[in-house]
Order: structure tokens, then sequence, then C-alpha cells
């Protein structure tokens, strides 16, 4: 636990003793401290543990309130008919025909002859892929990607036995349609559905479902390049099951890549059980540069709440990288002119956007709901925050520097008391449902141009966070 929340513990504690501090001087003492009670809940349990059965059973209590309040009761929420994520309708269009493959052999055959401009079809059915990945090493071309896809989506399944079900080296491939699930009895040996790597620029995965990895897409350098101006749109992205491993949980693990755009995806339930149990929806680290995080509805904990360990969002920066992976060498920065514009993001055990040596930073439009908010930390973080909603605090850690513009949030205090006065202007949003309860929050500025979560076109003056409107999220 950081040494924020032994404050916020110690100043509890104190005025319990006490009892003199009174409820305003503990709520001061603890918006200083800047802890959220879901932070500060299991400290005091895991503090509490292996005492006598009274001492135990009061921190579990306490444990118990501080969560209600700050979160409130779980819910399952539904999210069948968005307009995100991987859809029903086919992305795509065939090209010149590579052949129709019907069995993994010939699949990887294809691969390994396939020409720029190229499509290779999977005919409907299960393709099982054991012993080793399947190897994309052949470049395409500009304007002529190699394209491996299914006609239909919801017609095609990849079960992955391996560590790494596609591995990806050379520039211009391009993924669709295509249902992906990490079959593995271990979860350390199903790390990742894609690793795109070295040479492999110019990589796009859209409109496919992927379920079952550690890292469902890995993103690296290797011998000096490094796969820049990658696309990841219209993907789902999650986990039937926590995940049993010490090894890094992030659906869209991106180091030392720059000018990406992530677009439009379901990232969800990506639980890390072992290990220091942190884990990220997607980050850019490692040094890159221009990456964009767009439109993406992230749910840390859509289907497997009550978990513990630590769930962010979208991150700039992650946990740090090591020196060795990073683009120049030691990451004078994590993250430089990345943004992260019109994503909603919903029920994280901690920070909903987290920005970590992340410098020349844009915020934009995001609606964060039931998250410990948005953290800008370190010196070297600079971030331009305008047009968020966000269900909890904006705060600035260890001198990062924020510039703020217009934005709605919630004073940290207030979740102490169960007063959520952002979350309550959804209807129902503990089960995805994320229209106005009453009147749409207005903004006092007007925004710039640009689309928002759905896909619509914002009005010039419109509302805080990633919709102006979340029915237009729902295919009709």
């Amino acid at each position: 636990m950081r040494r924020g929340a032994r404050l916020a513990l110690a100043a509890l504690a104190a005025c319990v003793v006490l009892a003199g501090c009174g409820i305003a001087a503990t709520l001061f003492a603890l918006e200083r401290a800047g802890v959220m009670p879901r932070a500060l809940a299991p400290y005091i349990e895991k503090r509490s543990s292996g005492h006598n059965a009274v001492i135990t059973g009061a921190g579990r209590l306490a444990s118990d309130v501080l969560l209600t309040l700050d979160r409130g009761a779980p819910a399952r929420a539904g999210l069948d008919g968005l307009r995100l994520g991987a859809q029903p309708q086919a992305a795509g269009a065939p090209g010149p025909a590579a052949g129709l493959v019907r069995d993994v052999a010939a699949l990887r055959a294809a691969m390994a002859a396939a020409a720029p401009g190229a499509t290779i079809t999977l005919a409907p059915g299960t393709y099982r892929i054991v012993n080793r990945s399947l190897e994309a090493g052949r470049p395409g071309a500009a304007g002529a990607p190699v394209v491996v896809r299914a006609a239909q989506p919801g017609t095609v399944t990849l079960l992955s036995h391996v560590t790494i079900a596609i591995r990806v080296s050379a520039p211009h491939w391009r993924f669709e349609n295509l249902a992906i699930d990490g079959a593995c009895r271990r979860h350390d040996d199903c790390e990742h559905a894609f690793q795109v790597t070295g040479a492999a620029s110019h990589f796009a995965a859209v409109n496919n479902l992927v379920q079952g990895f550690n890292a469902h897409f890995k993103i690296n350098g290797a011998g000096g390049r490094f796969p820049d101006h990658g696309l990841i749109e219209a993907n789902t992205l999650s986990n039937p099951a926590p995940r049993a491993t010490r090894r890094p949980v992030t659906p869209i693990d991106l180091v030392a890549a720059s000018d990406w755009t992530v677009r439009g995806n379901v990232i969800r339930d990506f639980v890390k059980l072992q290990g220091n149990r942190v884990s990220y929806g997607a980050f850019a680290k490692g040094g890159g540069s221009g990456n964009v995080f767009e439109r993406n509805l992230v749910w840390c904990e859509q289907t497997l709440a009550g978990q513990p360990g630590q769930r962010v969002g979208l991150s700039l920066g992650g946990g740090g990288t090591g020196a060795r992976f990073c683009r120049d060498g030691r990451c004078v920065t994590e993250q430089e002119r990345g943004v992260l514009r019109a994503n909603l993001i919903v029920g994280c055990s901690d920070v909903g956007i987290y920005l970590n040596s992340a410098s020349d930073s844009r915020i934009e439009d995001n609606t964060l709901i039931d998250t410990a908010g948005i953290d800008v930390r370190y010196a070297t973080s600079s971030a331009r925050l305008d047009g968020n909603l966000v269900d909890g605090p904006i705060r600035s850690r260890d001198a990062g520097l924020l510039h703020l513009g217009d934005n709605r949030d919630a004073g940290l205090w207030r979740s102490y008391v169960g007063w959520h006065p952002v979350r309550a202007l959804f209807a129902a949003p503990g089960e995805g449902d994320f229209r106005w309860k009453d009147e749409a929050p207005g903004r006092t500025q007007p925004r710039r141009d640009g689309v928002d979560l759905c896909g619509v076109a914002r009005a010039t003056v419109g509302v805080y966070g990633a919709f102006d409107d979340f029915g237009a999220c729902r295919r009709r």
C-alpha cells in the first residue's frame, strides 16, 4: 500500500481513538491523503486479519462498509446489442483469393506463401493451433495487405493451445471476423492471441472476438525495429475467468511502438490473481509516441466483480518499462503525445485513467464511472484534460502537471459518505444502462469538432463525457 493509504488509515484510526477530530476533519485528512475507500478497504481487512475474532470481524465490517459506500452493490451488466466491439456484420471485403483453407496445415501453408494483396479465407469450422504459433512472416504492401479472415463473424474459431497463437513479424497484415480462444489448461501457457513484433508495421485487427489470454495483443520492438502504425478496431477482448498467473495481464499491451490507433473496442474482465494482482485494460509505454485510444468501452469487472487486486482502465505509461525494452534505451518518458478520447471506462478497483511519465498527453471527453478517477503522476507527466465526466477525482501525484479545461468530476471525500453526484446522472450504470436519468450535463464551454463513443458527430455545445446520447450506441 502506498504511503498515502497508510496516512489515511492512521488518520481514520486516530479520529476513532481520540474522538475529537470530527467527521469533517476525518474527511479532510482522507482527501489530503488521496486514498479512495476502494483502496483503503482491502488494506484494513488485511491488517486486521490474523488477530482475535473481534478485531478480524471489525476489520471485515469496516472493509465491507467502505466498499459499499464507494462502489455500491455489485451488478451484472449486459452488453449485448452495442455498436461497440465485435459486430455480427462482416468487416472488410474479400480481395484476390489465396484459396479457401479448411484446416490448420492449409492455413500455415497459405500464410507462408502469401503475396501482397492476398486474402486467405477460412472455411467455417474450428481450427486447433497446437505445437507452434501461426507465423505471419511475409510482407504485404501499402494498400495491399495480406488478409486472414472469416467471411462471416461467428463461423470460424481458432483454438490456441500454444503460448502465442499468431506471431506477426512482417508489415501489412490484417485479421478480421475471427474468434480466437485460449484453450490452455494453465493460464501461463496462453499468453497472447497476437504478438506483433519488430518489422510488423501497419498491422490491423478488426472485428474479432478474442478471449482467454493474459495479453490478447502484445506489441513490442525486436532487433532495433518497431511495429508502428497499427490498428486495433471493433474487437471484443475478454477473459471468462480470472487469470491464474504472475505474468502481466493486459488485453492490449503496447510497448515501444508509435502511432497506433485503438478504437471502438470492448475490453472487459481482465483480473490477475497472482503476483502483484495489478492489471490494465490497455496501455502504451516504453518510449513510444502518438498512440491514440478512442471510443472504447473498458469495463474492468463486468462479470468478474469482487476479486482481489487492482484493475486500471487505460494508461499511458502503465507500470513503467525496463530500459532494455525502451525505444530509446532508457525511457526518458514512457509516452509522448498520447491521446485518450471519448472512452467509457467502468467498474475498476483502481483508477480509470493512469498517466505515468507521459508527456504532452491529451485526455478528452472521457466518461469514468465507478473508478478511482484520473491520476497524472510524476514530473515527467503533463496532460491537458478537457470535457471529461469523472465519477471520482482528477488528481496530480508526485508533481504531475495538469492543464485543466472544462471538466466535471467529484471530490474524493464524497465516496466516503456514499454521495456520487456524477454516477447519479445515469439511469442504472451498474447494469449497463447509461441513459441520462434526467437532463444531460451540459458543458459550459464549446467543444471541438469530433465523433463520440457511439460514432455520432458531437454538437458544438454538447455534454461532458464520451457521448451525448448512449442510445445511439445500441444497434437498431
